[in-house]
């Protein structure tokens, strides 16, 4: 009797070949406040090809709106994001939807916020003023199942 192989098919085909992984296109919603701030962000995640914004939200509430609407891979969101605090975020963006990985922006250069953001479920954390030349790197080391750490965090 000839032995076959079933792939799982509750398994998506990329999930099982990590180059593959970097090669699907990848979807991303952001949050900040700051529309300047949304735009430059965009404008990085533009220019990286195969990942594209799929929506934006000005605070935390406009943000699980959108989540309602669409279930990107990724948020990038600003650690203080207005209507909901910070770590707050995540944990119920992790509730609702635990696929989705969750990158803090920050403004302030505290370990406290990276250890907290951290310990709380978060796949990324980066200083704003790092973002143009972190950003790309920090997406496709979490897109390969990776945590990243802006390196001037432990600086901070």
């Amino acid at each position: 009797m000839k032995e076959t192989h079933m792939i799982d098919q509750r398994v998506p085909p990329w999930l099982l070949d990590k180059d593959a992984i970097l090669e699907r296109q990848y979807s991303i919603v952001l949050a900040d406040s700051h529309d300047l701030v949304r735009r430059e962000v965009r404008r990085i995640i533009d220019a990286m090809g195969g990942v594209q914004v799929v929506g934006e939200a000005r605070d935390g509430l406009q943000l699980l709106e959108v989540l309602k609407a669409t279930v990107p891979d990724m948020v990038i969101v600003d650690i203080s994001v207005p209507s909901l605090r910070d770590i707050e975020a995540i944990r119920k963006i992790k509730a609702l939807y635990t696929d989705i990985k969750v990158v803090f922006l920050s403004m302030d250069e505290h370990k406290e916020y990276l250890n907290y953001a951290l310990d709380n479920g978060a796949d990324g954390f980066i200083f704003k003023i790092n973002v143009d030349m972190e950003l790309n790197p920090a997406i496709n080391q979490i897109r390969s199942g990776e945590i990243y750490i802006s390196p001037n965090a432990s600086q901070g």
